[in-house]
């Protein structure tokens, strides 16, 4: 614990009134950390309300003599603070963010500040839930010494770090959020489509479909924003609904040649690519979530 307060003693949280910057910002302070929350709208202790994008004094000092830059903002806005904000940090201090797209931040970083150590921090979960045990996907931009330190004491609250290139965090979360939200809204779409009482949809519905139903309303109930930023900032979402297209047409077509050998063909192809051990282990995990459905 003592190497990690001397790494992280004065840290600057860039939208701490958010519910992402807040959970970092209340971590790092119960680290032992002194945090300072930068934010247009922020009000209290704490806090200085000023544009990350154009510090004004108060700020530049703060960022200075900060050990750690967090950027919790939007993408736009983070694009734009990496020079005004780099420009004013101490050649070993870090840089990070937790932008759900990596890549266009990481080429920022790489052109305008390729001395500064960097890496995007993505929490793979609502900031609402408990961190602990749940991943936190990190991609490290430039490495060094306080990247491993961060990642360190990201671990330590109890996250599973999972390391990775932004490249790989974009592709990545194309399949996990883009194509898992498209599919759960045409999911939605076609229900609409077939005119069917939801009433009558539950009281009889198995588990697969009450689940998906459970998902269509976790989505519903949601943000509309925060669901079309999914579709839309990634770069690869495009070509993840693409697929969850071409599944489907791929399905039509297995049904329609009529013969059950093109049926099983799909299996077999769904089969091999989830792989023996993670098709036996997600099966037996799927199993342990239906019996607990009611």
């Amino acid at each position: 614990m003592t190497g990690r307060k001397k790494m992280f003693e004065h840290c600057v949280v860039a939208g701490g009134t958010g519910a992402v910057g807040r959970m970092f910002a209340d971590r790092l302070a119960a680290s032992d950390a002194e945090v300072l929350c930068v934010d247009p709208a922020a009000t209290g202790p704490g806090t200085i309300a000023d544009d990350i994008r154009a510090p004004g004094p108060a700020t530049a000092r703060a960022l200075a003599r900060a050990d750690l830059v967090l950027l919790a903002v939007p993408e736009a806005v983070a694009l734009d603070a990496v020079r005004p904000v780099t420009g004013l940090m101490a050649a070993d201090a870090l840089f990070a963010d937790t932008l759900s797209v990596k890549e266009g931040i990481a080429r920022c970083l790489r052109t305008q500040a390729p001395r500064i150590q960097a890496v995007g921090l993505n929490p793979m979960f609502a900031p609402s839930l408990p961190l602990s045990g749940r991943p936190v996907a990190a991609a490290v931009v430039n490495d060094g010494p306080a990247v491993r330190a961060l990642l360190e004491l990201v671990a330590g609250w109890g996250a599973r770090v999972v390391e990775m290139t932004p490249e790989e965090h974009d592709r990545q979360t194309a399949a996990q959020q883009a194509a898992t939200h498209a599919a759960v809204l045409a999911f939605g779409l076609a229900l609409g489509e077939l005119g069917v009482d939801i009433a009558a949809l539950r009281a009889t519905a198995p588990p697969p479909h009450r689940t998906l139903l459970q998902l269509l309303a976790r989505v519903a109930s949601g943000t509309p924003e925060v669901y079309r930023d999914v579709q839309a900032a990634n770069p690869h979402a495009g070509a993840a609904r693409q697929a969850v297209g071409h599944g489907l047409e791929r399905l039509g077509r297995a049904v329609a040649d009529g013969s059950p050998a093109a049926f099983e063909a799909l299996v077999d192809e769904l089969r091999s690519t989830l792989g023996p051990r993670h098709l036996t282990e997600l099966a037996a995990s799927c199993a342990e979530s239906f019996a607990r459905l009611r």
